[in-house]
């Protein structure tokens, strides 16, 4: 761990660094506000402190600063007894913690270990967004998925709820992400219910949870989809599949930002930002009396249609060069390239599966096809 000193007082500065040098920390100091921020900009630094009063520049504008360059390192304020006030202040504009002078090492060493468990939380949960949002994204750059682009940038930082629409395999799930990492919810939880794979009977209970013994298999309380997701967004895929009796008591939560778990009267408050997707007409199943035309309207203030594959096939070539790329990386299989004549043979074919199927294909050939994929090797395994 590494760790900068900004101190103007030569014996806190040294003291410190001692003290800390011999708990086994790489240790650096400066003497004033824009010493430290200069080292700060060519190093980085996990935990700095810094000493609210200096002469020139002072602790809170050094502290203004390094928030504004985005500094990932924890800052710590050193302060007397008069500027308490100030060091709260400090807090609410990003400062992890302070500590009141004099300084004691009890009180330092606490501060470090909960700076290291919070800057390790903080690295685990960039590796976690990088594996759900970055491990995926949209290719492409015909009209239609530009649009979908446009809307997606446009829509994501507003609270509005979002039905998209499409074919299967056609990226839906990867629009939905996408809107909740460019929200200003995306720090907090996103949940996801394919709620085509849920026996209707069970529905209820993952939507909403259960108390201990409201059915014969409740054997503990359940926190249901909707709480997992309080403060986040929660993504409803093939929300045409939902029984009516789900349906109504999602309509209300919409409504009325409460639910009551299975078993249970008592209503509990949610915040969440509901996205749903679809790959059927909602219209024709409001007709067919099989969706409830009131959800419908609440779900649908902002509708995202997902163009299936075979209206965007100029995307094709790009598409293959980035399955290519992951699939050999993520299986260190060999790479291999793509004859131009084997790309216009897949451009040429119809994709019902969409983008998912494509994928599939590219792999398929990736493991039987010739060191380049010939025309004949999509002959021969695609045709």
């Amino acid at each position: 761990m590494k760790i900068l000193i900004i101190d103007d007082e030569r014996s806190i500065r040294n003291s410190l660094r001692e003290i800390l040098s011999d708990e086994g920390y790489v240790v650096e100091t400066a003497e004033n506000g824009a010493e430290g921020l200069s080292m700060a900009s060519k190093t980085h630094y996990d935990l700095i402190f810094c000493d609210i009063k200096m002469p020139g520049m002072d602790g809170v504008e050094v502290l203004e600063k390094l928030m504004d360059e985005g500094s990932e390192s924890a800052v710590v304020m050193i302060s007397g007894h008069g500027d308490i006030d100030t060091a709260v202040e400090c807090i609410k504009k990003g400062a992890f913690d302070f500590i009141q002078k004099p300084l004691d090492l009890n009180r330092i060493l606490i501060t470090i270990k909960n700076a290291t468990d919070k800057t390790k939380l903080v690295s685990q949960n960039k590796n976690l967004k990088k594996k759900v949002y970055g491990g995926e994204r949209m290719v492409g750059e015909s009209e239609a998925i530009c649009r979908v682009r446009e809307m997606i940038e446009k829509v994501a930082p507003t609270p509005a709820r979002v039905l998209i629409t499409g074919g299967n395999g056609s990226g839906k799930e990867l629009v939905a992400r996408s809107l909740h990492a460019l929200s200003d919810r995306a720090a907090q939880p996103y949940i996801e219910v394919n709620c085509a794979a849920i026996p209707s009977e069970l529905i209820e209970s993952e939507l909403f949870g259960h108390e201990k013994g409201s059915f014969t298999s409740a054997i503990r309380q359940h926190k249901g989809k909707f709480e997992q997701a309080d403060g986040g967004t929660l993504f409803l895929d093939e929300i045409g599949d939902m029984s009516l009796a789900a349906q109504a008591k999602v309509l209300r939560v919409l409504q009325e930002n409460k639910l009551s778990r299975v078993g249970s009267d008592t209503d509990i408050k949610v915040d969440v930002r509901v996205i749903a997707a679809t790959n059927k007409d909602l219209r024709a199943e409001i007709e067919k009396g099989a969706f409830r035309e009131d959800l419908y309207h609440r779900l649908s203030v902002i509708v995202i249609r997902v163009p299936g594959l075979d209206e965007r096939k100029e995307d094709i070539p790009l598409l293959v060069d980035y399955f290519v790329d992951r699939i050999c990386t993520e299986t260190a299989m060999p790479r291999k390239t793509f004859s131009s004549q084997a790309v216009k043979m897949l451009q040429e074919r119809s994709w019902k599966g969409n983008i998912r199927e494509l994928r599939n294909v590219v792999e398929r050939l990736l493991i039987l096809g010739d060191s380049e994929i010939s025309a004949a090797n999509v002959r021969d395994y695609v045709l």
